[in-house]
């Protein structure tokens, strides 16, 4: 009987992967060659598609990031959506893992560029038959970069996950006040202050350097003058708010400042879920953990409730 179990699990498993095309996609942008993955369910109709956008430095399609742990979470989610006979397409950002040739210096990356990119990429898949309506998904701050591409591109919807609702700053400000001491902290206030006012600062010492190098300034710079709630506050069409509650990067306040920018978006706050998309301990050696574990499973409720939204849209 246990050999039976396992060759029908064994047979449905590999009818589950069979049923969904994967391959490679790209995106010629004029200034350099952007890459990418596209699941795609068989179907005779078009199917929805989800543009996902990944999160900040150098997080790649999978939501890995070579400073901050191997998750594998947009993959992870990619497959949920997959299964639910929506196709997706992730995407290395510029300057990121299969991208790095379309913009080799840091120098040269802002948030109107990855917004550019954003566009560009939904412009590709609204012309393709095979696709339906287009939903953009953003995890943490490709959440804004998918709030400001959305306008430009008529999209069906917006799902922000892990999303902040205040500017960028503010979050890194109050990060940093949590783990500086108090000396290093008055020259990071003095330095978010002075790109916040748009002017580069070349005298970094070394424990912020990570944070502050001055390649990464005029990225910073563009970052923090984008507003992410009244950018939220312009979207015209329906929008889905997801939140962990022990997340410890992006706060339910967050999600509750986005909320009350659309009072019409849909807010789920799910319990334990962290910031990689996890049930996890609120503690740290937990959290930590969990940024090193692609093989822990996705929250399931995250799953649940991004379906739920998807099917519930109006259907044209």
């Amino acid at each position: 009987m246990l050999r039976l179990i396992l060759l029908t699990l064994t047979l449905f498993t590999g009818f589950a992967q069979a049923s969904v095309l994967q391959q490679p996609i790209t995106l010629d942008t004029g200034s350099g060659e952007l890459f990418g993955s596209l699941l795609l369910p068989r179907s005779d109709a078009p199917v929805p598609v989800v543009l996902i956008v990944s999160g900040s430095g150098p997080t790649d399609r999978d939501g890995n990031n070579p400073d901050g742990g191997r998750t594998d979470s947009l993959k992870r989610l990619a497959w949920v959506l997959a299964g639910h006979n929506i196709a997706s397409v992730r995407f290395d950002k510029r300057g990121v893992a299969a991208s790095l040739a379309a913009a080799p210096d840091e120098r040269t990356l802002s948030v109107e560029g990855y917004t550019a990119d954003v566009i560009a990429w939904g412009e590709k898949l609204k012309a393709d038959p095979r696709f339906g309506p287009l939903i953009l998904l953003g995890h943490s701050e490709g959440a804004l970069i998918a709030t400001l591409a959305a306008p430009k591109l008529d999209t069906a919807a917006l799902i922000s996950v892990a999303g902040s609702g205040r500017p960028i700053d503010s979050v890194v400000r109050q990060q940093l006040a949590n783990n500086l001491p108090p000396a290093l902290m008055l020259r990071a206030n003095a330095l978010l202050d002075s790109l916040k006012a748009g002017h580069l600062d070349n005298d970094i010492p070394a424990p912020l350097m990570p944070i502050f190098r001055p390649s990464v300034q005029p990225y910073l710079i563009s970052l923090f003058r984008q507003d992410p709630a009244a950018a939220f506050a312009r979207l015209k069409v329906p929008a889905l708010i997801v939140q962990g509650r022990n997340d410890i990067q992006v706060g339910v306040g967050d999600a509750q400042a986005l909320k009350a920018a659309k009072p019409d978006a849909q807010l789920v706050l799910i319990g334990g879920m962290n910031h990689v998309l996890r049930i996890v301990p609120e503690d740290i050696k937990s959290q930590l953990a969990s940024y090193q574990n692609p093989q822990l499973p996705l929250a399931a409720e995250l799953g649940s409730r991004i379906l739920a939204f998807i099917d519930g849209l109006p259907r044209h």
